[in-house]
């Protein structure tokens, strides 16, 4: 049986004309293309995944963007429950947050 699959394959390779070279290689260099576009796709997508990511010395605002941009479903819930709770109750829970918000502050970046 290994003789007949021996019989049936040719024992050679044969050589590509001149065409078909031409064809091989633009074949190559796209391939080549696509490694390359594909590997600036991921160095891409790492260094806007890392910028994406505040330090706690920048300001409370780019902070605060940053987690919007990481955490939208979360944003969405806090501004539902905004908008249910109403402005009186807004007013009133950040006059009580606030002040201890404050007094931690000296304790919360000292963690970081």
């Amino acid at each position: 049986m290994a003789a007949d699959n021996q019989a049936s394959t040719p024992a050679f390779v044969p050589e590509a004309t001149a065409e078909q070279q031409r064809v091989l290689d633009r074949i190559a260099k796209q391939r080549e293309r696509i490694r390359a576009r594909r590997l600036a796709r991921a160095q891409s997508l790492a260094l806007a995944q890392s910028a994406q990511q505040a330090s706690p010395d920048e300001p409370f605002a780019v902070r605060a963007a940053a987690f919007a941009k990481q955490h939208p479903v979360a944003v969405a819930a806090l501004a539902g429950v905004a908008l249910v709770a109403g402005p009186r109750r807004l007013v009133r829970w950040v006059g009580l947050a606030m002040p201890l918000i404050t007094r931690l502050r000296p304790f919360l970046a000292r963690r970081t």
